[in-house]
């Protein structure tokens, strides 16, 4: 039976809570709010500001567009993407294609008047060469482009088997963007053959302290064509980064963005020795393994009324936990575990 003496009457409506998790209701007890009210939680008022304020914080991340985007979209491990699209694991077919405002460099072995530095690619994909004149290079790689000048040199009997090299300067026609957990999100110009670490690396690496456990590349397919998609690649960046699955390093391509979410968090309030918030980093944690990393309970905490405040399916629950029961009676199998978005919150003791 739950202890409601000195709870006075809104005490006694959250003690009579409905819907036990346990058998017999000795342990867990699970009440529906139909309100915004914090009756009953027995906070002061520095206390209930602070929840206030979580909740704001929790409903915005709710409302994040690109959380919205990444849940609506199909999404793939990187062994599954790799399964359906094998190319784009291949080095050779991911090689860079000039575009429009790229700058290029050209040499002519042998003949040095014909080499030309600094060439900016036109909007529309051309450039000028000394004897051939205008040609489309936009969408090509370097080695086709050295055919190409090739091939035209000797065409117009200039030069029956020149040695062409190209190669990319300024890398301005494609892009990428990385956001999220990282210490400097933004937009980058996308390089030959840059990969996941590289970009990682641009964006002056993880903010670890905000998360980094996960990534993911949000790729648009087939793009400018009737069929455009997109896509998520998901990414299990501890992995990577410890070196084990060097699959997920994979080739950038323009336009993807790469995202590695902040990680969720859990918040404790009142009478723990360390109140605030903490990174939700592990698969699973319960509330008496919650509270330890609060520190533990003060000395005028009211552990049996500890108190979950949950959002589920759109609706704020509060969970009222004993966990005194949990850990000195052995009832270790009714340990309740948090989720990511809980307020923990412990009331002062009143005797």
């Amino acid at each position: 039976m739950v202890e409601v003496k000195h709870l006075g009457i809104i005490g006694l409506i959250c003690a009579l809570l409905i819907g036990c998790a346990t058998a017999g209701g000795d342990v867990v007890q699970v009440k529906t709010v139909s309100d915004d009210s914090l009756a009953g939680l027995n906070l002061d008022d520095e206390e209930i500001e602070t929840l206030r304020k979580i909740k704001k914080v929790r409903e915005k991340e709710t409302e994040d567009p690109l959380k919205e985007v990444i849940q609506k979209t199909e999404n793939f491990t990187v062994e599954e993407y790799l399964r359906l699209f094998p190319e784009a694991g291949r080095p050779a077919a991911s090689d860079y294609e000039v575009g429009g405002y790229d700058v290029i460099d050209v040499t002519v072995y042998e003949e040095e008047d014909l080499s030309r530095k600094d060439i900016q690619v036109s909007a529309e994909g051309y450039i000028s060469f000394p004897l051939i004149g205008r040609l489309l290079v936009a969408g090509k790689t370097t080695s086709q482009i050295e055919e190409l000048i090739s091939s035209r040199l000797a065409e117009g009997q200039y030069l029956l088997d020149a040695h062409v090299a190209v190669t990319v300067k300024e890398f301005n026609s494609k892009q990428y963007m990385v956001l999220g957990s990282v210490k400097k999100p933004g937009t980058y110009p996308l390089k030959e053959r840059e990969r996941v670490l590289d970009a990682i690396s641009q964006a002056e690496g993880i903010d670890f302290e905000q998360g980094g456990k996960h990534g993911m590349i949000i790729r648009t397919m087939e793009r400018n064509s009737d069929t455009e998609k997109k896509i998520v690649i998901r990414i299990d960046l501890q992995e990577l980064l410890k070196g084990g699955n060097q699959l997920s390093n994979l080739m950038l391509q323009d336009e993807d963005l790469l995202y590695i979410p902040k990680a969720d968090f859990f918040y404790i309030i009142g009478e723990v020795k360390e109140p605030g918030s903490y990174p939700y980093l592990e698969r699973k944690i319960t509330i008496v393994e919650a509270i330890g990393k609060a520190g533990g309970f003060t000395s005028v905490a009211a552990r049996n009324r500890t108190r979950i405040v949950r959002m589920e399916d759109g609706r704020e629950k509060i969970i009222q936990v004993k966990v005194d029961a949990i850990t000195k009676a052995g009832k270790k199998g009714q340990d309740i575990l948090i989720k990511p978005g809980d307020v923990i919150v412990v009331p002062e003791s009143f005797f």
